[in-house]
């Protein structure tokens, strides 16, 4: 969302081993996380932060996605918005407003956190780093050795090669191998973090969650 939805957008979508820095194991999740799985839903809670560090909202729903370059988030607290992926356009839908904007989803995603759940190359598009576990935000770091051992959260850090897109780095969180966390930083310095529960990589999500039409009498705005 660039805005609201802006923040899902960018994070929409997540979703050869050699030497690597000091804390890797958040580094190898996230490359076998992009590589095998294909699917998947969860509910989350996102926290949008000002640049001053004061808290600014939170909203709640659920995500849905399946390889490649299809998502759905569904956002239901404070406000209910709707943005779909569908492989081909990205759509997001206001029910406030009954107003639909479309825009193509080369130029939705590009290089953006979404592109590291819906199938883009990691290498080609970030530079990868691992970066010390944490408890939680702003908690203070612990080494590998005893970051699963006391249930933290390990974090990769995917900064993105081109200088011209709208967000300065993604973090994603892992406990063990299981996605716990998304957390952007945009080039405002803004920062929006999805927390995930009841994160499923086997389930099956039916092809028809992925599409979208918009509702009768609303709105539609094509972007280019």
């Amino acid at each position: 969302m660039f805005t609201l939805p802006r923040a899902a957008l960018l994070a929409a979508c997540l979703f050869q081993f050699g030497a690597m820095p000091a804390y890797a194991d958040a580094v190898a999740s996230l490359r076998a996380f992009v590589k095998d799985v294909q699917s998947g839903q969860a509910s989350f809670k996102q926290t949008v932060t000002s640049p001053d560090g004061k808290k600014a909202r939170t909203s709640t729903g659920t995500l849905e996605f399946q390889r490649p370059n299809r998502f759905r988030f569904a956002y239901d607290k404070p406000m209910e918005q709707l943005i779909v992926g569908d492989g081909q356009k990205v759509w997001l839908y206001d029910a406030d407003l009954n107003q639909v904007t479309e825009r193509p989803m080369s130029q939705a995603l590009g290089a953006t956190p979404a592109a590291l759940l819906s199938g883009s190359s990691l290498e080609k598009d970030f530079t990868l780093k691992s970066v010390p576990p944490t408890a939680s935000q702003g908690a203070a770091s612990a080494t590998p050795a005893t970051a699963q051992a006391a249930g933290l959260i390990e974090w990769a850090e995917a900064l993105p090669r081109s200088k011209d897109g709208q967000f300065q780095s993604v973090r994603v969180g892992f406990k063990g191998n299981t996605l716990v966390a998304l957390e952007v930083l945009d080039s405002f310095g803004q920062k929006s973090r999805l927390d995930f529960t009841r994160f499923d990589t086997k389930a099956a999500v039916p092809a028809s969650r992925f599409v979208f039409t918009p509702p009768a009498g609303a709105d539609v705005l094509k972007q280019p």
